[in-house]
């Protein structure tokens, strides 16, 4: 465990310094007018931009389950870690990026004696980027990873998959954002064969901003495999604390089951509040 939590330090630091960078190119993109979101800045805001900036959400948010008795073991902090690393300029095939990602998942459980992290769920991929464009202008983004999920244990305690996942994220407009994600599942860990039953198999979801870019609702649904219409469901809330910055105060609801791979079969409806750091432009799910 000493490893683990030396590795999730050593990436919660080079997260906060690639925060700390002004992310200066994306930001331009964001605040010009829509009607001047072409092709061009936008290709150009890939090129010169960081190639180290965030992929996923970065949050540390703080909550208890919903429906039942609260008690010390099931209230907990619950963290993501999440970067990308861009590998190439807009050389490669069709306009494409190769990127390096990687995101960290984390439970733990502060109000029990010794604080234990009781889960810790690694997500390292590799894949290619192509922002989207109709009639010259930036709508979005589509992403085809090989991505590797597990959480560094052994034995009994192992859950490991790995996928080939497609996803896209579509501008509706500068307020609205609509994403999809489907994988193909390879199935390596022994103790999880059945994990697509409660981690998934597709998902969908959408999300809102304000006018002034303050306030911020998104909802993600994760299909599990069946027929039912049974979901794994997100729902956050957010709120810019300065007007410049992307740092929210930040309300998640998770309904459903595979919240994290240790207890993926548990069932779990928990809500949290904290701090969440979000891309430039639309968050990745």
């Amino acid at each position: 465990m000493n490893k683990l939590l030396r590795f999730a330090l050593t990436v919660t630091v080079l997260t906060l310094i690639s925060v700390a960078v002004p992310l200066r190119t994306s930001a331009q993109i964001v605040n010009i007018n829509n009607d001047e979101i072409d092709s061009d800045s936008v290709r150009r805001a890939f090129d010169d931009g960081p190639y180290f900036g965030l992929y996923k959400d970065n949050y540390f948010i703080f909550g208890c389950p919903v429906g039942q008795r609260v008690t010390r073991e099931n209230t907990n902090i619950k963290f993501q870690i999440s970067i990308a690393q861009r590998l190439t300029r807009s050389t490669l095939p069709g306009g494409t990026y190769l990127f390096l990602f990687y995101s960290q998942k984390c439970f733990w459980n502060v109000l029990e004696n010794s604080l234990p992290m009781t889960d810790l769920n690694f997500n390292p991929g590799i894949g290619l980027t192509k922002p989207l464009f109709v009639k010259d202008r930036f709508v979005g983004k589509i992403n085809l990873i090989a991505e590797h999920e597990s959480n560094g244990r052994d034995g009994t305690a192992s859950r490991s998959w790995n996928r080939i996942s497609l996803g896209g994220s579509i501008m509706i407009d500068p307020q609205v954002v609509v994403h999809g994600k489907a994988w193909i599942p390879i199935i390596d860990g022994v103790e999880n064969k059945d994990i697509l039953d409660y981690c998934g198999i597709y998902q969908v979801g959408t999300s809102f901003t304000s006018q002034n870019g303050r306030f911020g609702l998104a909802v993600n649904l994760v299909k599990r495999k069946g027929w039912k219409l049974n979901y794994n469901t997100t729902v956050e809330l957010n709120y810019r604390i300065f007007k410049r910055d992307n740092q929210f105060l930040f309300l998640q609801y998770y309904n459903g089951y595979g919240e994290g791979l240790l207890a993926y079969k548990e069932f779990h409806s928990t809500v949290r509040v904290g701090l969440v750091i979000k891309p430039r432009l639309f968050s990745d799910y």
